[in-house]
């Protein structure tokens, strides 16, 4: 076989690869994205009393990349505020979450201070519908987390 027949049954080789792969409409095409854009999800936190009272509260307010980052050094991904709540002046705190599922939480508590008369309530939302609610005589949790 000489060099000139080789490199043409090579051409025709690949020609034929092409038409076989596009068919006869042409070449594959798909109109769905490659990956799909991440979806956020409005998370807004709300902690609450029916009497004044000082509190302390942690809230995740990002999602880590991977949960290695979170177990080393958690606060990173928490932080924390404190607050003087009134019945007419509730703390709330909205962030953007990918996966609230895993991660949005908040806790809130007195601490060292007296009992909040009717206790400490928190409210999780999720897109505007409330899906977790806890009340307790010195602090609450409100977490979708089961871990």
């Amino acid at each position: 076989m000489n060099t000139k027949r080789l490199l043409a049954s090579g051409a025709a080789m690949s020609a034929l690869s092409v038409v076989a792969l596009s068919g006869p409409a042409g070449p594959w095409t798909s109109t769905a994205p490659a990956h799909a854009d991440p979806v956020w999800h409005q998370v807004v936190y709300v902690v609450s009393t029916k009497t004044p009272a000082y509190v302390d509260i942690f809230y995740q307010d990002q999602d880590p990349a991977v949960f290695s980052d979170y177990s080393h050094n958690n606060y990173s991904f928490t932080p924390q505020v404190h607050a003087d709540i009134t019945p007419d002046k509730p703390w709330v705190q909205p962030v953007n979450l990918l996966n609230p599922d895993q991660w949005a939480m908040v806790t809130a508590t007195t601490g060292h201070e007296p009992l909040a008369n009717g206790g400490v309530q928190c409210n999780l939302s999720v897109d505007g519908k409330v899906v977790v609610s806890n009340i307790g005589p010195k602090g609450a949790l409100c977490s979708l987390r089961t871990w």
